[in-house]
Parts: C-alpha cells; sequence; structure tokens
C-alpha cells in the first residue's frame, strides 16, 4: 500500500493533548496516504490505552521508560513506509492544509531535504518557527540577556515581520519538521547522544553538509503548546538544553568552542545564582519559592555541565 508519509509522534503523559494531536493528523490529512506512528516513553497516565482504544489504526511503540525523543524518533523511523517521514509533538496540532503545504514545498524544491512550518501559540501569536545555527556569540548574548540590542527579542528566531514568506533556514523545530526518506537512508537518524533538545539543530546541519537544504514554510501552521513533556521535570531543562548545545558546539564548532560554551555558561551561572540568593529572604512566599525553584535548576545545571569536557 502506498504510504506519502509516516506521522510520527512520540509522546511522554501527554495524554489529553496526544489524542488532540492525533486528531488533527487523520481530520487534516485530505487526500494524502499517511501511516500514524505513535511512540510511548513509558507513560503512567492512560496514553497507550487511550491511543489503542481510539485510534486503533495507529502504529503503537510502547516504551518501558523514557529512552529520550531522537531514540524514539528513530524507532519509528525504523519501520516507517512513507516517502516523507512528519515528526510530530504531541502537543502539536495541524491545521487545515499543514500536511499539504509541507509535502508540497519539498516536491518544489528537489534539493529541500527538510522543511519546517510556522508554529503559532495557542493564542494564535508568533512563535519561533526556524532559526539560523547557533554561534558562541549568539549563545552569549542569550545568557546574558543582550540579544534585543544586537539583534531582535526573538533571537536566534528571525522576526514575525520576516516569517511571512517560503524561505531556506539553518534549522527548524522538531516540534513539527517533515524530512524525505532519501535524506534519511543518506545521514541516519537523529544522534541519540542528544536525549532531549538540540537533536533536529544537528540533524539539519547534518543533511545541509549532506548537499540537502532546510526551507521553512508559513503556508503550514501549526498550533504548539510547548514543553508539555518537560513540564513534568522542569529542573531537569536547563541542564537538557544546554548539555545539547554543548553537544552541538562539539560536534560541529570544535574543541575550542566548546569549551568556550561551557566555560561562558558556568560563569553567567555562578552570577544568575548571586542575583537570586538574596530573594530567598523576600517577603513575598511566591518570590522565595521562585528563587528557589530557579537556584535548585542552576545547581542541577552546574553539576551536569561541570563534568563535561570541552
Amino acid at each position: 500500500m502506498r504510504v506519502d508519509v509516516s506521522v510520527i509522534v512520540v509522546s511522554w503523559n501527554t495524554r489529553r493533548l496526544l489524542e488532540q494531536c492525533l486528531r488533527s493528523v487523520y481530520e487534516t490529512a485530505e487526500d494524502l496516504a499517511v501511516e500514524v506512528i505513535v511512540v510511548d516513553n513509558g507513560s503512567s497516565d492512560g496514553s497507550v490505552e487511550a491511543v489503542r482504544d481510539r485510534f486503533p489504526e495507529a502504529r503503537l511503540i510502547v516504551n518501558s521508560e523514557n529512552v529520550g525523543f531522537a531514540r524514539a524518533n528513530n524507532q519509528a523511523m525504523e519501520v516507517a513506509r512513507g516517502r516523507y517521514f512528519l515528526l510530530l509533538n504531541s502537543d502539536a496540532v495541524l491545521r487545515p492544509g499543514a500536511l499539504k503545504a509541507l509535502v508540497g514545498c519539498l516536491e518544489a524544491h528537489p534539493r529541500a531535504g527538510i522543511v519546517g512550518g510556522r508554529l503559532v501559540n495557542p493564542d494564535g501569536s508568533f512563535q519561533a518557527s526556524y532559526m539560523d545555527f547557533p554561534t558562541l556569540w549568539g549563545e552569549i548574548l542569550l545568557m546574558l540577556k543582550l540579544h534585543p540590542l544586537f539583534h531582535s527579542p526573538y533571537f536566534p528566531s528571525r522576526p514575525p515581520e520576516k516569517s511571512g514568506v517560503v524561505r531556506e533556514a539553518g534549522w527548524v523545530p522538531g516540534a513539527c519538521l517533515l524530512v524525505r526518506r532519501e535524506v534519511w537512508e543518506e545521514i541516519g537518524g537523529l544522534d541519540e547522544t542528544y536525549f532531549m533538545y538540540s537533536e533536529e539543530v544537528d540533524w539539519c546541519w547534518r543533511a545541509r553538509q549532506a548537499g540537502w537544504r532546510v526551507y521553512y514554510t508559513p503556508e503550514a501552521e501549526i498550533v504548539h503548546w510547548g514543553g508539555q513533556s518537560i513540564g513534568q521535570v522542569p529542573l531537569e531543562k536547563r541542564a537538557w538544553v544546554y548539555r545539547g548545545k554543548w553537544l552541538f558546539f562539539r560536534r560541529h564548532r570544535g574543541r575550542r568552542t566548546a569549551t568556550l560554551f561551557r566555560l561562558a555558561l558556568l560563569g553567567t551561572t555562578v552570577l544568575k545564582m548571586g542575583a537570586w540568593l538574596p530573594l530567598l529572604a523576600a517577603p513575598a512566599r511566591a518570590t522565595r519559592d521562585r528563587a528557589r525553584r530557579n537556584l535548585r535548576s542552576y545547581r542541577r545545571l552546574i553539576s551536569a555541565m561541570g563534568g563535561l569536557t570541552g
């Protein structure tokens, strides 16, 4: 049987949003032949039962534990039959015409290997949808929150006024990313060294190094809630985000750049902890609680980054 698109959804305890996501796939596929592959990463909220009961046509892969975003997607791509693979977050919803527009973009540009759409927040507001590849200078500006002085408040994303046309990009988020099967066959799947965050940056980089192009099309609109899985482990988020950035620098920018990034991160983290410490004695309980959460998160980050070598 012909399959145009294999839609791959990785889920971890996001049952309500997962059901909404899957409905949007089936309701907006139009004349495209799609197969849906759900990879459950050890959920305990009834997600597996919900997929079996309400979406019996979907293929379900059940992991006993959370194996990470990269590995879970790779599991699905190994068995996918489509000409294209759509990586779609469980907290994302395809708007009508989105899947068709993504496929159309790849078909219109023969050397386009990956394409992403226009992500929006649930209220319809702008969300980062395509970016240039990370640089050491850019990351330092973000750490110090000085990026608006040199770029825009939306950096490293391009601002809304520049996001209304089809264009080439450095990389597009894995929240909704369509890739040709040929790209996967040539460069392999996601690098599983990235447990979560920056794996799609690495994938787009490798695709471009192999001669493929990465595109962004605003004609495909996707509502993205964002952070629904990682929100269950907030103390780990910073550590995973920055470990992924460090790994990208180490793999693709060299040892020296990775070392400088790590040192800059550790230094700015210590400064931020110093700014939060006095707030532990703030009159307002909400402020004290926020200070405690941030300090625990920063300590976790320092612990994670301290063991890395550039």
